[in-house]
């Protein structure tokens, strides 16, 4: 107990003023804004947070995964690789009669479907005795073996073991085939591959061989009928030539033509020659006088002359002479008998002419009657060689079936007893010496590759639906108030910060962790420590909070309990009386009192007692041994009505009579959510400061107390996070795990006070 004459009046401070938020946070936000890798960093330490969630899926899935590896019986793998042509040989082009050659890509998936049939898979089975093998027989149902019922589900259920340890794969840009065959046994797995390859090549030849029988035994058939049908059709044409006097079709067709061709020429020849003769004649008739001119007649011309010279001499001696004059008489006599020559002269001429066109036109008629006659004979000619050919062409038909006919018969006859195929065996498949089923360091690798992913995803899904709070931004952003401080768990700071245990690291001796008992007192007790920094962070935003003057007197709680409120109030109390002032911390908890507890004081006086009026101011106050500047207010024994109490204007006169004696007063009040304590003791304070625990309290409590808060009245200074582990929660508050581990060191570590 201090004495009441050392305590000086102390004048309230003005009300504390609306928190904002510090120019360093907003710059802080807007360079996480800005920088790239920021939420590369932010889900780097949620796995690293997270990390036993990651590792715990991980290990789960690879020991599941390891134990059924292990349990599992080795699966061998034997491989035969076969050749297939695209064509067939030469000797086996008989095939080309029954179906078209198909193109590469469906032939190959056509064989890789026959290597896959049931009717080599059966006998496959049968020809190896599969159906006795354990791994086989367990699953076509042994016990049934003896039922005669059951042989067609058997034989099912076999062909279907079977073909699920078969696979043929057609090899890429190849024509080749590799089938593979799995089983326990390492010997068959080899001799089922070997076998079903060679079952295939027999299959194939025995289906080419079947078809080409088959296609002798027809050609044999059709090559009789083909035979009596040539000997028909030749005795046809025979009997034809014969009858119509056919000996060489290709002579007498020659001759023929030959003929009608000269005919036809000298009927042109004829034609012109009347032409020519009738219009000679027709000009002679019309002018008579022109005669001897037309036809050239010499005669014709000479007396035609000696009359004109006659007619000349005529009448010169009769105009010299006169008409009686024996002169002029003789010239006339001759005249006229030179005249009567010429008009019969001509009349033997126009005869002449008149029966050279006669003649010419006989002559054109015996040659068109003679052209007629031999264009009927070539027509005549014609039919017999249509009729001639038609017989021929049958003939010949017939002929050339019978002859290739024949030729294929011979070829299917060769072809049957030749074991000529297009399926050739490349590799056959050889005894496996390693099993391809279990992998087991495969398995396990890909199951740790899983489970890290299956972890990873779980561990975001967690942190996902984590509702708590994790940072000073997820308060800022939920009720717009500061973070004030930011208090480091014991174990991060101890582990991350300052070593384990004390021991030396690279020359530096770093400060154990204080223990859960000391962390109220750790600014006493570990002044150098990164959590006693962070109350003094702490009491420095608490001073520059308001624009006037310091609040002085601060309520400290918290949403829930166990969230570090006593510790706080007891570690700010403590930072703000190193500073020489007089300050009181007052522990508002009447239901569970603990700073008394924290200092080593005695419960048996405190605030319970001054509201009830049982002792007086002066009696309750009791100064702190180790800090000459701090003095405490217990709570006192547990009072049946803490609220009311609380709530009474005696509560209020104690706090006015405490504000005129102390620098500071810091109560310690029960959880905002708990009880109504807090609240009431909010509107007697100049300001709230709000503990929360990082990863613990949840949004809605956090709401559901500034809600509470605000509706009292209460002026909220600002937010403490308390707990934060800076090895895992957030990137951010890496930083300052860096800070303290560069800013201490041996020579700023004073001993313990």
């Amino acid at each position: 107990m201090i004495e009441t004459q050392s305590l000086e009046p102390f004048q309230p401070n003005a009300r504390a003023l609306p928190p904002r938020h510090s120019a360093a946070h907003l710059a802080d936000v807007e360079l996480e804004r800005t920088d790239t890798y920021f939420y590369l960093r932010t889900y780097w330490h949620v796995l690293a947070k997270r990390r036993w969630t990651v590792l715990t899926a991980a290990l789960i899935l690879v020991i599941l995964v390891a134990i059924v590896s292990f349990k599992m019986q080795p699966v061998y793998k034997a491989v035969a690789r076969v050749e297939v042509e695209a064509e067939a040989p030469e000797i086996q082009s008989l095939s080309d009669l029954y179906r078209s050659t198909p193109s590469d890509d469906a032939f190959l998936q056509t064989q890789v479907n026959v290597l896959e049939s049931d009717t080599l898979a059966w006998q496959t089975i049968q020809q190896l005795g599969l159906e006795h093998k354990p791994e086989f027989s367990s699953e076509a149902g042994g016990n049934d073996a003896g039922n005669s019922d059951a042989g067609a589900p058997r034989q099912g259920h076999l062909i279907k073991a079977f073909r699920n340890r078969l696979h043929v794969e057609l090899m890429r840009n190849s024509r080749m085939l590799e089938v593979s065959f799995e089983s326990r046994d390492p010997a068959l797995a080899a001799a089922v591959a070997n076998a079903l390859v060679n079952n295939y090549a027999e299959y194939n030849f025995r289906t080419k061989y079947d078809a080409t029988r088959q296609a002798s035994g027809w050609m044999e058939q059709q090559l009789d009928e083909l035979k009596a049908k040539v000997e028909k059709s030749q005795q046809v044409l025979v009997d034809y030539e014969r009858q119509n006097a056919i000996v060489n079709v290709s002579d007498k067709e020659n001759v023929v033509e030959q003929r009608l061709d000269d005919l036809s020429r000298d009927l042109t020849a004829a034609q012109n020659d009347r032409v020519q003769k009738q219009s000679l004649y027709e000009l002679a008739r019309s002018n008579q006088s022109q005669a001897a001119v037309l036809v050239q007649d010499e005669l014709l011309q000479r007396l035609e002359e000696r009359d004109a010279d006659l007619s000349a001499q005529y009448a010169d001696a009769l105009s010299e002479f006169g008409p009686k004059y024996p002169k002029v008489v003789r010239l006339q006599s001759q005249l006229k008998t030179v005249e009567s020559f010429i008009d019969a002269e001509r009349r033997q001429l126009i005869e002449r002419i008149r029966n050279d066109y006669v003649a010419a036109q006989g002559r054109e008629r015996l040659l068109s009657g003679a052209v007629i006659q031999e264009k009927a004979q070539v027509g005549r000619l014609n039919q017999l060689l249509i009729q001639h050919n038609i017989l021929k062409r049958e003939f010949d038909t017939n002929q050339q079936l019978y002859d290739s006919l024949l030729q294929r018969l011979k070829d299917a006859t060769v072809s049957a007893g030749l074991r000529a195929t297009n399926i050739h065996v490349i590799d056959s498949a050889f005894v496996p010496s390693s099993p391809v089923r279990p992998k087991r360091l495969l398995n396990i690798g890909i199951a740790l590759i899983v489970g890290l992913i299956l972890g990873v995803t779980f561990a975001f899904i967690e942190e996902g639906l984590d509702n708590s709070i994790k940072s000073a931004e997820d308060v800022e952003r939920l009720i717009a108030a500061p973070a004030l401080a930011i208090v480091p768990a014991a174990g991060s700071e101890g582990n991350k910060l300052y070593g384990r245990g004390g021991s030396q690291r690279k020359g530096r001796v770093f400060a154990k962790v204080p223990t859960n008992g000391a962390v109220a007192l750790a600014v006493l007790k570990r002044p150098t420590s990164a959590l006693s920094e962070s109350y003094r962070a702490l009491r420095t935003s608490i001073l520059l909070s308001t624009a006037v003057r310091p609040p002085q007197v601060l309520l400290v709680t918290s949403p829930q309990p166990n969230e570090g409120k006593s510790c706080t109030s007891l570690n700010l109390a403590l930072t703000l009386a190193q500073r020489n002032d007089r300050v009181l911390i007052v522990d508002g908890d009447l239901r569970k009192p603990c700073v008394a507890h924290h200092l080593g004081l005695k419960e048996e006086r405190g605030l319970s007692g001054l509201l009830t009026g049982a002792h007086d101011l002066d009696e309750a106050l009791c100064r702190a041994e180790s800090v000459p500047q701090l003095w405490a207010l217990p709570g006192g024994p547990t009072p049946p009505n803490p609220a009311e109490l609380l709530s009474s204007p005696r509560m209020a006169d104690i706090l006015q009579q405490l504000r005129e004696r102390f620098d500071h007063i810091v109560v310690d009040s029960p959880p905002l959510l708990m009880v109504t304590d807090a609240t009431i003791l909010s509107t007697l304070a100049d300001g709230v400061i709000l503990v929360v625990e990082s990863g613990v309290t949840v949004r809605g409590a956090l709401l559901r107390a500034h809600s509470l808060l605000e509706n009292a009245g209460g002026r909220l200074l600002g937010v403490v996070m308390n707990k934060v582990d800076f090895r895992h929660d957030t990137y951010y508050y890496s930083r300052y795990s860096r800070y303290y581990r560069s800013y201490y060191d041996t020579s700023q570590v004073s001993p313990a006070s």
